[in-house]
């Protein structure tokens, strides 16, 4: 066990952090930017009759050097949590090399969600052409380039992910069934049924994270499912498993953040103020989209359903979903948006704390204060203070990841399922450190 904390220089350089890479995890790491180098050329519309194949050419180099990296990095590690310079890496630190990492990505989705008919991004779009057509398509759309790049990056970095926390039974079957959702029911299927004239049915997503099956004249049954499994579905699994069941383990966004935003997990605010703006403003989302669902519902034909369809699209889905959620994990982490817009994770997150069998056992006796339990979580709980007071954790952001219990060195930490009265509730006083288990840490460097 590797305890890694910060230090004062937070923007070690790239040459200090590859310092020890044998040749196989240069060359990887060669492939790997060679690939993205020539990453630009595809919106570019290089290669023009065989612009497929410049698309997969350049895929298959960022697969095969992060795979060949990544897989040689863990052949010389042993099993088990490495810190591996994370928090001082100038990537991963938060620091500038982060920001602009963070200003790129925002921009990317930015663009994206908002301009996607601009010429680099239809030239992206057309490369997928030849794939669109095995769905059925006769060409690719703008989202459906999307997604199969979104499914690239979850399969790809969940690989890494499985790689990274092999020790750790919990977390290779989870990101697997994470892969496998993506793959599935938030590729295949929606893709597969558009492709045969049917609506392009994502079955992972329901109301109210695709109100849209509630706001427009959709198809019977998926109207029908997601009433089903908002009142049904979600309540029963919620008061077995509590949230981790989706946020965790099906959810796009949580496979996203959980396998491609895995190095920045770490960046999630643990202060106090986080924690009440958190509360705010999830539930603030939750209550807009159940009015606007509600209204649209009694009145689909008015002008003002049509522009509050518009405006929650563009500000909820599309900015605080898309451009927010994704394009801050090297600067804010990787739950921006499943801490403070979710609307479905406030739904959970009132299941889990008032109704729900889970939660996450501590044993304060054998706490040794390291802090790795707080600064991996993702969703900015301070665990490390629940831990040292032998508190089971009973918090409705939590997303039960299991990450705390996979990376305290002493077993303090387990996600159990039991009996709602051996459960601790979670503090009704607003008593929480203002600074992180991060900052308040023993510094052993």
């Amino acid at each position: 066990m590797s305890l890694d904390f910060p230090t004062s220089d937070k923007s070690l350089s790239l040459a200090a952090s590859h310092a020890n890479l044998d040749a196989i995890q240069k060359i990887g790491l060669f492939l790997l930017t060679f690939g993205v180098v020539l990453l630009p050329l595809l919106f570019m519309g290089f290669g023009g009759t065989k612009r497929f194949w410049m698309l997969l050419a350049v895929f298959g180099l960022i697969a095969i050097g992060t795979l060949v990296h990544t897989f040689r990095t863990y052949q010389k590690t042993p099993p088990g949590i490495r810190n591996d310079n994370m928090v001082r890496h100038v990537f991963t630190s938060g620091g500038t090399g982060g920001w602009m990492l963070g200003v790129a990505i925002t921009a990317f989705y930015t663009l994206y969600y908002f301009f996607p008919n601009t010429p680099p991004y239809k030239a992206y779009t057309a490369m997928f052409d030849p794939v669109a057509k095995l769905f059925g398509h006769g060409a690719a759309s703008t989202w459906f380039a999307y997604g199969a790049t979104y499914t690239f990056a979850v399969l790809l970095m969940g690989i890494r992910a499985i790689l990274r926390y092999r020790h750790n039974r919990y977390q290779i079957v989870r990101t697997l069934v994470v892969m496998a959702a993506q793959f599935g029911l938030a590729f295949l299927i929606p893709h597969i049924l558009s492709g045969l004239n049917q609506p392009e049915f994502y079955p992972s997503y329901f109301w109210p994270l695709e109100p849209k099956s509630m706001w427009k004249n959709e198809t019977q049954w998926i109207v029908i499912w997601s009433f089903v499994a908002v009142l049904v579905i979600t309540p029963v699994l919620t008061y077995y498993f509590g949230k981790r069941w989706y946020c965790s383990w099906i959810c796009g966004c949580g496979g996203l953040a959980n396998t491609f935003g895995d190095p920045w997990r770490h960046l999630s605010d643990k202060s106090l103020r986080a924690w009440k703006i958190e509360r705010v403003t999830v539930y603030s989302v939750l209550v807009i989209v159940t009015v606007l669902t509600a209204y649209i519902f009694i009145d689909r034909t008015s002008g003002v359903s049509e522009w509050a369809r518009k405006l929650y699209g563009w500000f909820i889905i599309s900015a605080f979903a898309g451009v927010i959620g994704v394009g801050f994990y090297p600067i804010f982490g990787t739950r921006v948006w499943c801490r403070f817009g979710c609307p479905m994770a406030a739904i959970l997150g009132i299941l889990q704390k008032f109704f729900s069998r889970f939660r996450i056992t501590t044993n304060g006796s054998q706490c040794i204060s390291c802090g790795n339990c707080s600064k991996y979580c993702e969703m900015g709980i301070d665990v490390r203070w629940y831990a040292q007071r032998g508190q089971n954790v009973v918090r409705a952001s939590c997303v039960g990841c299991g990450m705390c219990a996979a990376v305290c060195p002493r077993g303090v930490l387990s996600l159990e399922n039991g009996p709602r009265d051996n459960r601790t509730p979670e503090p009704i006083s607003l008593t929480l450190p203002q600074k992180s288990g991060i900052q308040a840490a023993v510094r052993t460097d």
